[in-house]
């Protein structure tokens, strides 16, 4: 019986000792890195949406988006990548095409294996920059 008690109280040490942040939840970095990967991929296969793209370095859009991800949902990450502001400037992205933005990043978490809750936890995080990309 003393046994069972120790390992039980060992497990629940180690539990509470493992951070319990969004990052940690999701699966960390090769969660991170599927979610950009589909993300790539269904930017790519949207027609609307991939023009906004044209003119971009796609790998560097990958790497930033994977950073700047870790980084708003309490990874390791520390994003020092450009401004948004600036980035999405003269861009003139709409909220329709924001949101079928988003909708695609939606895809890509499901396709990532995240639930639904996982997925509105990092929709909070990544809300905020909703004003730094549309009508700039």
């Amino acid at each position: 019986m003393k046994l069972i008690i120790l390992l039980a109280l060992t497990l629940l040490i180690s539990c509470a000792s493992q951070p319990s942040n969004l990052y940690n939840k999701i699966g960390g970095e090769q969660t991170i890195e599927r979610i950009a990967t589909h993300f790539v991929d269904e930017i790519g296969n949207d027609e609307i949406i991939v023009a906004y793209f044209e003119k971009s370095n796609v790998d560097r859009f990958h790497q930033s988006f994977k950073i700047h991800l870790c980084s708003l949902i309490d990874g390791p990450c520390k994003y020092e990548g450009d401004d948004l502001k600036e980035v999405h400037r003269g861009m003139n992205i709409t909220e329709g095409d924001f949101n079928r933005i988003v909708d695609l990043l939606i895809n890509a978490m499901r396709t990532a294996g995240l639930t639904h809750r996982e997925r509105n936890r990092v929709l909070a995080r990544v809300a905020p920059f909703r004003g730094e990309i549309i009508y700039q």
